[in-house]
């Protein structure tokens, strides 16, 4: 059976963050996505920021979730990958990065066997971001 599909939309990715102030700055600052709502859970104990380059009901958007009684750092497991942004200039977009001392575990340059520039970053809690150089 193949389920139909209509109306579905990929909505958000969601990680886990130890700062959330020092996270908005990365994803809003540093990689020029825009702060789209703030929610704190009282009951919860935990504070939901969505960020994007659009709007929620237009793109997919990145939810950083504080949970207000998390002190160490995450185990980020092996099964999660990276988050991926097109960016116009790759070697540009790092050399802006690096000056802000932003991680780049590999530097933009072509992928193996393809011309495609890319580069990995690592956000603020050590996510992986590849930037794919789009021409």
């Amino acid at each position: 059976m193949t389920l139909n599909s209509e109306g579905f939309r990929l909505l958000h990715t969601m990680i886990r963050v130890i700062d959330l102030n020092k996270s908005i700055d990365f994803y809003t600052r540093l990689l020029g996505m825009k702060l789209l709502r703030k929610v704190d859970n009282e009951i919860g104990r935990f504070t939901l920021a969505f960020v994007g380059y659009n709007q929620e009901e237009d793109s997919s958007v990145v939810e950083l979730t504080y949970n207000w009684d998390q002190e160490i750092p995450y185990d980020h497991g092996n099964s999660f990958g990276h988050i991926a942004i097109a960016v116009p200039d790759a070697y540009k977009t790092c050399h802006n990065l690096e000056k802000e001392g932003v991680k780049i575990p590999r530097p933009a340059g072509p992928m193996k066997g393809s011309e495609r520039v890319i580069a990995f970053i690592e956000d603020p809690d050590g996510y992986k971001i590849e930037l794919v150089q789009r021409d």
